[in-house]
């Protein structure tokens, strides 16, 4: 079609240049006004007539597939995407998608053209949103434009969104990608340590997905159920026994609520016993008790020692107390010597002095 269309755009160029040369051939004898409008008429014509094809050109192999696809892509369409740096070739793409696949691509309230131009313009993935609508369709997912345009727009992959509510995927518990953890510690009544390793099912929510948690609070949720579940177990046998009673306890709490998922199934893929946490907390309780117990026995030694030492020094002073009353006796005696209160037999002394 193009190469067809070269000889006309050659032909249009020479008689645009004829005419021009017969204007300027015309400039040196009077003419009419007529004939002036009649030329830039067709001069003007001749332009239009050369953008026209230009346009052609370069859209018209796209115009075509999207008229056989019966796709309603207007020529005007492309060449308003040529103005506003839309890529055509995308939006003709998608809308054929659109079409063969029989959705509604209706220009009041279906996939139109202006709608996908809009979504291109606002930074979004068109082809992702056209292939999870078809997706959602055939899988009979109440799924429209609006919606799956929002989701891609919020940052989500809205294809994959759909493959997952259509194919569920499993979601390990813990995940040794985001944790570095391979299993869960958790630990019954009786103080046996169980190392548990489970799988989630989960399948995508549409309505949830915008504003839904992500698989990361359906782990953490899922593990922090799972450890409850096993603390609430008397003995570890129970539960080595019984190993689907955790999965029903944990069902049972709705752990996707507010969540972009829907939880299929919880499955326990592995249990190993781990050591005697209660014995070992036990032994080491006893020996935190003995430490104490001998820091109490170490400090009423010491006090001891300090209160003998205190009372040594206390019979030292009662000692130099002695010493001091001691040596006050003889400068007593003199000075009762020197008063004659002492060795006197003088018989004409008062009764009262003899005594």
């Amino acid at each position: 079609m193009l190469a067809a269309l070269e000889p006309i755009l050659g032909h249009a160029a020479t008689l645009h240049s004829t005419f021009a040369a017969s204007l300027l051939a015309e400039a040196e004898t009077p003419f009419s006004l007529y004939s002036v409008a009649i030329i830039v008429g067709i001069l003007i014509a001749l332009s239009f007539a050369a953008i026209l094809g230009f346009f052609l050109i370069q859209y018209g192999k796209l115009w075509f597939q999207a008229f056989m696809s019966e796709a309603d892509v207007k020529l005007a369409n492309l060449i308003r995407m040529h103005f506003t740096k839309v890529n055509p070739n995308v939006i003709v793409q998608a809308k054929v998608m659109a079409a063969q696949a029989k959705l509604n691509i209706s220009r009041g309230d279906g996939i139109s053209t202006h709608r996908l131009e809009a979504h291109y313009l606002a930074g979004g993935n068109v082809m992702n949103v056209i292939h999870a609508i078809i997706a959602a369709h055939r899988a009979r997912i109440p799924l429209d434009f609006d919606q799956a345009a929002a989701i891609d727009l919020a940052g989500r992959d809205v294809l994959d969104a759909v493959q997952t509510s259509v194919y569920p995927k499993v979601i390990d518990c813990p995940d040794p990608k985001r944790s570095g953890k391979t299993t869960l510690s958790a630990i019954t009544k009786n103080g046996i340590e169980l190392r548990v390793r489970a799988r989630v099912t989960v399948r995508t929510n549409i309505e949830q997905l915008i504003g839904g948690a992500t698989e990361d609070t359906i782990i953490a949720r899922v593990g922090e159920a799972i450890i409850s579940s096993i603390g609430s177990a008397e003995s570890h046998f129970d539960v080595l026994e019984n190993p689907d009673m955790i999965t029903r306890v944990v069902l049972s709490r709705a752990l996707d609520a507010q969540t972009a998922f829907e939880i299929v199934s919880i499955d326990i893929a592995d249990i190993d016993v781990g050591e005697n946490i209660g014995a070992r907390l036990q032994s080491d309780q006893a020996e935190a008790d003995t430490r104490v117990a001998r820091a109490q026995a170490e400090r009423r030694r010491a006090e001891a020692i300090a209160e003998e030492q205190q009372m040594k020094a206390r019979v030292s002073e009662n000692r130099s107390r002695l010493v001091l009353a001691e040596a006050e006796v003889p400068k007593a005696m003199a000075e009762a010597f020197q008063a004659g209160r002492i060795g006197s037999t003088d018989s004409n002394l008062p009764m009262d002095q003899s005594t």
